[in-house]
């Protein structure tokens, strides 16, 4: 039986991963780093698995906030609105090719090369300096694409690209396709809804291959940590991704990046002081 501090401990982590998966601010980074203080009586295996397959939960939430936007069968849509949300499928097809082909190749040399706190902090400061630049270097500009109509096959293969960036953990996926976006000239609203339509397809194929390496023998324990931890999650994200959409509003990404910086240094200083202690 798992015990109520585990369940605590899932809880908490579920949490975790709900506000940090739309926020551009890296759920992967957060998770591998809240893991350094909260540690599940789980095998390295698992956790392993159990990271990205988290994001089940949160991308359940894009689905159920978005079901008739991206419902290209809905009853309550004429021709044009149909034909208007299989173009957006297809543009997250398109998008999503580049870090699907790389991610498959890639995945368990990523997981032992680049899945360490230090590369999680680099990150963090990086992109959060980079939001920053961007958002003060677009403050007069008018963005190009103000609506799905308007965003090109190719603005989504480059958001696509920008998505290969997140596979190094601690970029965040939200984070760096919102910021390609943007680069690439759409508005602040119309860059975080694509991120999150790039999500579906990204984190089911991400979690699947999780799931078939680690294998379908879980135990009842596993299954209860997967379940509650998603489910957490999936609630979460619902609260997030709402605050997100009605954040950015009228504001910009800039408090993010601070954010980033600040949580970057802190986790360098932290894990200096470890070894220096060790």
């Amino acid at each position: 039986m798992i015990s109520v501090i585990e369940i605590i401990k899932v809880i908490v982590l579920g949490i975790v991963e709900g506000i940090t998966e739309w926020l551009p601010i890296s759920s992967t980074g957060h998770l591998i780093l809240v893991n350094e203080f909260i540690k599940l009586n789980m095998t390295d295996a698992f956790m392993e698995m159990f990271n990205v397959v988290i994001q089940l939960g949160a991308i359940m939430a894009v689905v159920v906030l978005y079901f008739h936007k991206l419902n290209p069968f809905s009853p309550k849509k004429n021709r044009k609105e149909k034909m208007d949300t299989m173009q957006i499928w297809f543009k997250v097809v398109v998008a999503v090719l580049p870090s699907a082909v790389i991610g498959l190749l890639f995945d368990d040399w990523l997981d032992e090369h680049l899945y360490k706190p230090i590369v999680v902090a680099l990150m963090l400061i990086l992109y959060g300096i980079l939001f920053i630049v961007v958002e003060n270097r677009n403050r007069r500009r008018r963005p190009s694409t103000r609506s799905f109509e308007t965003l090109s096959y190719g603005t989504a293969i480059g958001i696509g690209m920008f998505q290969l960036l997140a596979l190094i953990p601690g970029t965040s996926r939200s984070g760096a396709t919102i910021l390609g976006g943007i680069l690439l000239g759409c508005s602040r609203y119309i860059a975080a809804e694509f991120s999150f339509f790039l999500g579906i397809p990204t984190m089911f194929g991400a979690s699947l291959l999780k799931i078939v390496k680690f294998g379908l023998a879980f135990t009842s324990t596993e299954l209860i940590v997967l379940i509650l931890g998603m489910v957490v999650s999936f609630v979460v994200s619902i609260i997030a991704i709402k605050f997100l959409l009605n954040y950015i509003k009228n504001n910009d990404f800039k408090v993010f990046g601070v954010y980033r910086i600040i949580l970057g240094i802190l986790v360098i200083a932290y894990f200096a002081v470890k070894t220096f202690l060790a």
